[in-house]
């Protein structure tokens, strides 16, 4: 495809936890997202994830790196697994994280996410025939870890920097939900004050803004948002929990060990890095694994120990997470599911019941009722002034998520589409807003 010098193309990217999208808003009209070609098909998902590969060529180490879908590819193929990071925007409000040991050389955090940026970044100029060197691009109301206003100001620093290496000269940032308004008020006809609520990966945020025609004719005002809020909650919290229940015990979680004469529990933080199932290549430490090793030996049940070393050595974090999202989707659609999880050494399987995985989320579930509440007091809004609930993000599927908001607003006002690309749509409109 020819491609086209044009420095003010109107390019949304959503940079997710977990998956990542791209769009171009066409001036003529309509919104065009990239795909990515994966298991035969083609997706407009990419997985956020960087898989790297020490190779040994010309008498001398080199390092090979893969991204998205075919990260994934390569990582599955290899017989000797390299190192697979996924979510790393998670670490991105981090003071401590910094960098991180690959194959023996330390790479920054904004490193690592570059490389995936560049990528997506490529993908885009080859499918779109634009140069993309500027971006609207969505961040959350909170970011993962962020205690305070700093700490988001300091991940979105990085997450900047991340975007400069990834060789883009300008970068204009957009709260994902209010982008996710963006895509909604396209749709609409009529003027209407619309509570967002985009759950992505580590996070689920929420706008009340007033959208439709008349804004889009008159141009947006600041005052037409309401208000913003978010925790750092969703859809990888409701994971931990499935682990800490379904796999963490099968692993040693809560066994003993014997030391001297004394019998001690199994050291309880190993578990607490299992639980988030993309940290699970940081386990994988010589340090790490001498302990484990060591524990295996005084461990009362060796064998869940042995289990728990094969899937660190193994790195099978994402064969983990695949796992854990079958069921959690199935969760999602019956009111019982199997966890199932296989690697040929270890084989795991169990039923569990939609209502004990709720009861398993009912804090989580309560902190973003209590988040969703908390906007509607500060703005000065009762529920029966909102006219629509617009709901995205994958964990917006999850039932006990919906009922949240169709007890306090009505089935009826729920709406919800393109699940997992309406935030980056919305940022591609936004984009071609700004270059009118």
């Amino acid at each position: 495809m020819t491609r086209t010098k044009n420095a003010h193309s109107s390019i949304g990217i959503d940079f997710g936890t977990t998956n990542s999208s791209i769009a171009l808003a066409r001036e003529s009209g309509g919104v065009q997202l990239a795909n990515y070609p994966f298991a035969g098909e083609l997706t407009d998902s990419y997985r956020s994830l960087l898989y790297l590969e020490q190779a040994r060529e010309a008498g001398r180490d080199t390092l090979k790196s893969w991204t998205g879908p075919a990260g994934i590819e390569r990582y599955l193929e290899a017989e000797n697994k390299g190192r697979l990071i996924q979510s790393l925007k998670s670490f991105l409000s981090s003071r401590t994280l910094k960098t991180t040991e690959v194959f023996g050389r330390r790479r920054t955090l904004e490193e690592l996410i570059a490389r995936i940026l560049k990528d997506l970044r490529g993908h885009a100029e080859r499918q779109f025939g634009v140069q993309v060197k500027s971006a609207v691009v969505g961040r959350p109301v909170r970011f993962v870890g962020a205690e305070n206003a700093g700490d988001d100001e300091y991940a979105e620093t990085r997450l900047r920097e991340a975007f400069r290496v990834a060789g883009f000269e300008t970068v204009e940032f957009e709260m994902e939900p209010v982008a996710a308004a963006y895509y909604y008020e396209s749709t609409l006809e009529h003027d209407e004050l619309i509570l967002i609520g985009d759950f992505g990966g580590g996070t689920s945020d929420f706008s009340l803004i007033h959208v439709g025609p008349t804004i889009r004719r008159r141009g947006r005002k600041p005052q037409d948002l309401l208000g913003n809020s978010g925790v750092g909650i969703a859809g990888d919290a409701f994971d931990a929990k499935i682990v800490r229940k379904l796999v963490s015990p099968v692993l040693g979680a809560g066994t003993q060990l014997r030391s001297m004469d004394k019998i001690l529990p199994v050291p309880v933080w190993m578990y607490a890095k299992v639980e988030k199932w993309h940290h699970l290549s940081f386990l994988r430490t010589k340090e790490t694994m001498n302990m484990l090793r060591s524990v295996e030996a005084q461990a009362v049940e060796p064998e869940k120990i042995a289990a728990l070393v094969h899937l660190i050595r193994e790195d099978l974090g994402y064969q983990l997470h695949r796992s854990v999202q079958a069921v959690k989707c199935e969760l999602s659609e019956q009111p019982a599911g199997t966890f199932r999880f296989s690697d040929g050494v270890l084989e795991l399987e169990e039923k569990v019941e939609r209502q004990a995985f709720e009861t398993w989320i009912g804090e989580e579930l309560s902190q973003i009722g209590e988040c969703v509440d908390g906007l509607l007091k500060d703005c000065g809004v009762c529920a029966g002034q909102v006219d629509k609930v617009f709901l995205t993000g994958g964990s917006s599927f999850v039932p006990a998520v919906r009922r949240i908001f169709e007890t306090r607003f009505g089935t009826d006002r729920i709406r919800a589409g393109n699940e997992f690309t309406s935030v980056a749509r919305g940022l591609a409109l936004k984009a071609r807003d700004l270059n009118r």
